[in-house]
């Protein structure tokens, strides 16, 4: 892959050079290859269709999770965020100790893997909320919860300029990667103004199914707001927005401990 240069970028296909534009610029790549059907049934290429296998699970696996948290995704997230969890997904997968190569899952990976995992980098959670806090997952009654003990937002928050407000969000999502189907919700606290007087205890809890037996996400956010003419807008579309997976519980035998059935 090249990229382009000078003041005419072309776009289209010139004897065996395709040139494209992406979102990272005008770049150029050369066509050609190895056919369709030999990667499909040569032997030679075992290896690279139990990848292909495992990658393609991997994008499943990332854009249900992705629809999962979609109604904070859409203020805190940047333009790579689908390719960037599809690696961290496939990353879950390599960590499947049962099953063969091409038939590793996300159900029997390391889900635990993608704790940490930021969607917004221009505005990461460690960056930007510096407040203690403690996120718990309880399998039984299927409560998500997360606890912020007061703080001093003017000295517990990287706030970007022209921020007068913010909120703190939370959701938790019940995610079934095999029946391809999930149960979540969200929760958030007042919209709280930036200042130096310390804030009331914040607890945000969402619940899924008691007892559930899939893997059990809860991610933490943080939005901003400026205040113009007495109403509250969102700082640039949500650029500065921060969420990121803070607790992840895997299979339910994980979770508690016991062995495999």
């Amino acid at each position: 892959m090249a990229k382009q240069t000078g003041i005419l970028p072309l776009e289209g296909t010139i004897g065996n050079v395709t040139f494209y534009k992406t979102k990272a610029g005008y770049l150029a790549r050369q066509k050609g290859g190895v056919d369709g059907r030999r990667i499909a049934t040569d032997a030679a290429f075992q290896r690279t269709r139990e990848n292909g296998s495992e990658f393609g699970r991997a994008g499943k696996a990332s854009k249900l999770l992705r629809t999962a948290f979609r109604a904070l995704l859409l203020t805190a997230s940047d333009s790579y965020v689908a390719s960037r969890l599809t690696a961290a997904m496939v990353k879950v997968i390599r960590a499947d100790a049962t099953n063969s190569r091409g038939q590793r899952n996300v159900i029997d990976g390391e889900a635990e893997l993608l704790s940490g995992f930021e969607f917004n980098p221009t505005g990461r959670l460690g960056g930007t909320l510096y407040a203690p806090f403690t996120s718990a997952i309880d399998r039984a009654t299927g409560a998500l919860t997360v606890a912020i003990p007061p703080f001093i937002p003017i000295n517990m928050l990287a706030t970007p300029a022209g921020a007068t407000n913010f909120r703190i969000v939370m959701a938790g999502a019940e995610v079934g990667f095999e029946a391809e189907e999930f149960v979540n919700g969200t929760a958030a606290s007042e919209q709280l103004e930036i200042n130096a007087t310390s804030t009331a205890e914040l607890s945000l809890a969402v619940n899924v199914t008691a007892n559930s037996t899939s893997p059990l996400f809860v991610v933490v956010g943080i939005e901003f707001f400026q205040v113009v003419n007495g109403e509250l807008y969102s700082l640039k579309n949500g650029a500065y927005n921060a969420l990121a997976i803070v607790k992840v519980s895997g299979t339910a035998a994980v979770a508690e401990g016991t062995p495999p059935a």
